[in-house]
């Protein structure tokens, strides 16, 4: 969580440090920048992509790669993860982490509309995402359906991923700078209705229990980071300091 978390604020402090509608900066670049630095700054924090570390490499190995156009702020906020800890596990092209048993994917959203996300209008990758059934439906779930709606139900049981899928949805309200991330199990919501089982707000710090319905995300100050623990990156001594851009 801290790493999600501190990866989107990364990537949204420097795309609006960037962004300027005067300079003919529009909706769709923002879009496509927050998402690129996003994927960019979750490959830093993971040793993932072209971070990754060759089996046995030292400690700091590479960390003038990992720190580069960083500020002074993000390397001090950075959290240590094991560089084995999590590994990249596309899905269909679509960018993907695995940690463990479980992998997750991004989506985008406008802002406020995370709870109602239309994931019909989404790739066919998230709509299968969006499909899996929900491990822990209350009891009475099929209550009230007719036998042919439940029947649909089951039938997208039979529809399993390789790996159990979350997705980590955000949003960026550029005029105000505020922002949204969570995480959770989308529920394909054709015809509208909740678009998840369950979220978590990734930025409102320690995560509410599953059996707890989800809250609407609270948006972040434009400078906020979540308070968690960190671990600080070790830099080699005869490293030179990052300067900041």
């Amino acid at each position: 969580m801290g790493a999600l978390a501190w990866a989107y604020t990364s990537a949204v402090t420097r795309t609006l440090d960037d962004y300027s509608e005067d300079a003919g900066y529009d909706a769709a670049w923002l879009g496509n920048t927050r998402f690129t630095l996003f994927r960019d700054r979750l490959d830093r924090v993971t040793s993932c992509g072209k971070y990754a570390l060759q089996a046995g490499a030292d400690a700091g190995e590479g960390i003038d790669l990992v720190h580069a156009e960083l500020s002074e702020r993000e390397i001090a906020t950075m959290p240590l993860l094991p560089p084995d800890l999590v590994r990249r596990s596309d899905l269909n092209h679509s960018p993907g982490w695995r940690l463990g048993d479980l992998r997750f994917l991004l989506a985008s959203s406008a802002f406020g509309k995370i709870d109602t996300l239309p994931w019909p209008q989404k790739s066919p990758t998230k709509q299968s995402v969006a499909k899996q059934p929900n491990p822990d439906p209350d009891p009475t779930l099929f209550d009230g359906l007719a036998d042919d709606e439940a029947a649909g139900l089951i039938e997208l049981a039979d529809d399993a991923l390789d790996l159990t899928t979350l997705v980590s949805a955000h949003s960026l309200d550029a005029v105000s700078q505020r922002r949204e991330l969570v995480l959770g199990l989308p529920r394909l919501n054709d015809g509208g209705g909740e678009a998840w089982h369950w979220y978590v707000d990734v930025l409102a710090g320690p995560s509410p229990s599953r059996s707890q319905r989800p809250k609407s995300p609270t948006p972040a100050a434009p400078d906020e980071v979540p308070d968690a623990a960190v671990r600080l990156r070790r830099r080699p001594a005869e490293q030179p300091r990052a300067e900041d851009k």
